[in-house]
């Protein structure tokens, strides 16, 4: 069998951990900053878990990590 392809996007945008877990940074901190509230975009700092719901997908992008 030919091997599988890493999506690049994926590559660029997501960290696999040791334990199995998918890094992710959060969205909707990129423009349009203004008129969103400070405790907003506080909280919108940081990295997070990509969730069970998602790993399947995230699976079949990133094969090999």
């Amino acid at each position: 069998m030919p091997k599988m392809k890493t999506k690049s996007s994926a590559k660029k945008r997501l960290n696999v951990l040791g334990g199995g877990g998918v890094k992710r940074s959060k969205a909707f901190k990129r423009h349009i900053l203004t008129k969103k509230t400070t405790k907003n975009k506080r909280q919108l700092r940081g990295t997070t878990m990509v969730d069970a719901t998602n790993m399947a997908s995230v699976r079949a992008m990133l094969p090999y990590a």
